[in-house]
């Protein structure tokens, strides 16, 4: 996403109930979300609005949805690249498109450092993951210099802890003395 992407977005207090309570149960229907919102937040609104405020939230961008599939299916690895310098400037947007295109990346970014580019690949077994590799370095050799991999397992958290939304509520100012 670039700055031309952001969304410009004010959250009420109801958009970052609704964004709590959606991370924590992503199947909640709008009917059962107004339930909730009136007995733990104290908002009364139409499952209509809630649904609106859902849909207004997903266009401008103020969230993503992804499929993401149970742990036990895939093997989950992290990759991280390292780069040789004499070739990425003729190298690097080829091999940055295959990698963000490719049906095994889940999530993929740059970082600072000396591995610049990490993503998180989703393979059915481990051949598929020396496969990968392999093709990787056939078709994108020149430009890496070296490309570290990791199997992440025993996943202990995957998923948006609801609390983070409180930080999008602007602070509240503290009452004046009279």
């Amino acid at each position: 996403m670039t700055d031309d992407d952001s969304p410009d977005w004010e959250f009420s207090r109801r958009d970052v109930a609704i964004l709590t309570e959606v991370a924590d149960n992503p199947q909640l229907s709008s009917r059962d979300l107004t339930e909730v919102l009136a007995e733990e937040y104290d908002i009364d609104v139409s499952h209509v609005t809630v649904s609106e405020s859902i849909r207004r939230m997903r266009e401008e961008g103020v969230f993503r949805e992804a499929i993401i599939p149970n742990e036990e299916y895939y093997i989950f690895a992290l990759f991280e690249f390292k780069f040789d310098p004499e070739h990425f400037a003729d190298n690097w947007r080829e091999a940055m498109v295959d990698v963000r295109d490719d049906q095994n990346t889940l999530f993929f970014f740059l970082a600072d450092g000396e591995y610049q580019w990490k993503t998180v690949m989703m393979f059915r077994n481990r051949e598929e993951v020396s496969r990968w590799i392999h093709e990787f370095y056939k078709e994108h050799g020149a430009l890496v210099d070296n490309l570290r991999n990791a199997a992440v397992h025993n996943v202990l958290k995957f998923g948006t802890d609801p609390r983070i939304f409180e930080a999008l509520l602007p602070e509240e100012e503290p009452e004046a003395d009279e």
